[in-house]
């Protein structure tokens, strides 16, 4: 027997001796002789001996060292098994002291992982029940990748907070599923009436009385104004045979309007003129029964008038249109009030003002909110029908007015 420090060679087989309990074990052969064969097998020794220090090495100069732990785990586990002549055990030391450095700082980092995923939730948390779909979809995307990138905690939580982060986002992308299969189940819905009033279209266009045509054109086309959403590729096509079929409409009742005698542009500023201003003073004060009732017959005499109005008068328009609308504003507000207050008729002056100004501000926070809610449709709907567009900007006008018009009334009451 020819004797090693860490082996031996009997009969021409060479055995590395046992460690860590570990009986003597047979490694080889003697191929040429023995001196060489104790070589080899102390090289093969040298070569494992490299990749433990270059393995210390990595872990030295990376910063993710817990990455390093499986193959320092394995490359541990391979030297128990590995033909070679050297001092096993002290690399399986060197390679334990590293496993104990990898154990400790993984588990440092399993415990800020765990607080980093604790701040994502309560973040995710806040925003589950949103409903600002864009904005919370890309925020949500955010998350699910810091999360991602956050490194596991735990095992025994690792399965338990990656379902609450997971339901967290299921109740958010649920909600949004919900809402835009109700807007789509509503798209079809509103397709038909899109259809039933391009079918008005066509009749009325097909009448012999084109005063009446022209009577059911301005209706039909107030009703697209309010009618819901629809995908644009769907209400492109409707649009375009609706709008050329009530140009069409509007054309003949034109072409009948120019046959009836008109008045000097003149004389119709003059009438303009002299009814703004009668609406203008009916406005002031207290409105009652007399004064709705003139109003009413002013705007009788104004839907005489021809369409087309000079552009001198057009102050003179605005002036007879907001000061005739202040008139019915504040009838309805008195007669709201005696419905929702009981005994107001007999209520002082103050109280009735008081109650009338109080009432009169939840109607401009109600009218404001329409108002925001218009104007974020009309830039939602932006599209290549200009005739649409303007639709959508007469509304818009109108909306401000009604709110103008309040506050108008909200002023004169505030002063008295």
């Amino acid at each position: 027997m020819t004797e090693h420090p860490f082996g031996y060679i009997i009969e021409e087989k060479i055995y590395l001796k046992g460690f860590l309990g570990q009986e003597d074990r047979e490694i080889g052969e003697v191929k040429e002789d023995e001196a060489s064969t104790f070589r080899y097998f102390e090289d093969r020794f040298e070569a494992v001996k490299q990749k433990v220090e270059k393995l210390k090495s990595d872990i030295q100069e990376n910063q993710n060292k817990g990455s390093f732990l499986m193959k320092l785990i394995h490359l541990k586990s391979s030297l128990l098994t590995f033909d070679g002549l050297g001092d096993f055990p002290f690399l399986i030391k060197e390679l334990e002291g590293q496993e104990a450095i990898l154990e400790e700082i993984i588990q440092s980092n399993r415990h800020k992982n765990l607080e980093i995923k604790k701040e994502l939730l309560e973040e995710a948390e806040t925003y589950k029940e949103s409903n600002e779909w864009k904005e919370t979809s890309e925020i949500f995307k955010e998350l699910k990748l810091k999360w991602l990138k956050t490194g596991p905690v735990e095992k025994e939580l690792e399965e338990a907070i990656n379902e609450k982060f997971q339901d967290i986002l299921d109740v958010f992308y649920g909600n949004r599923k919900n809402y835009f299969d109700g807007l789509a189940l509503q798209a079809e819905q509103n397709i038909k009436v899109y259809e039933s009033l391009l079918e008005q279209a066509r009749e009325a266009h097909d009448m012999a009385d084109v005063k009446t045509a022209f009577e059911i054109s301005k209706k039909i086309q107030k009703e697209w104004k309010i009618s819901g959403r629809v995908p644009a590729s769907k209400r492109q096509p409707i649009w375009d045979e609706f709008s050329k079929l009530n140009n069409r409409i509007f054309s003949k009742f034109k072409r009948m309007s120019q046959s009836i005698p008109t008045i000097s542009p003149g004389l119709m500023i003059k009438k303009i003129e002299k009814w703004s201003e009668e609406m203008r003073l009916m406005s002031k004060g207290d409105v009652n029964e007399h004064k709705v009732t003139h109003a009413k017959m002013l705007q009788a005499e104004w839907k005489k008038l021809p369409p087309k109005k000079p552009r001198n008068a057009q102050q003179s328009i605005g002036t007879f249109v907001f000061f005739s609308e202040i008139i019915f504003e504040k009838s309805f507000l008195d007669n709201l009030c005696h419905s929702k207050y009981e005994g107001f008729a007999e209520k002082s002056d103050s109280e009735q003002n008081s109650l009338k100004v109080n009432l009169l501000k939840d109607l401009i926070a109600r009218d404001q909110r329409e108002l925001i809610t218009v104007t974020e449709n009309a830039e939602n709907f932006r599209s290549q029908e200009g005739e649409f567009d303007h639709i959508m900007g007469k509304k818009i006008a109108a909306h401000k007015r009604k709110v103008d018009v309040k506050n108008s009334i909200l002023k004169e009451l505030s002063n008295n």
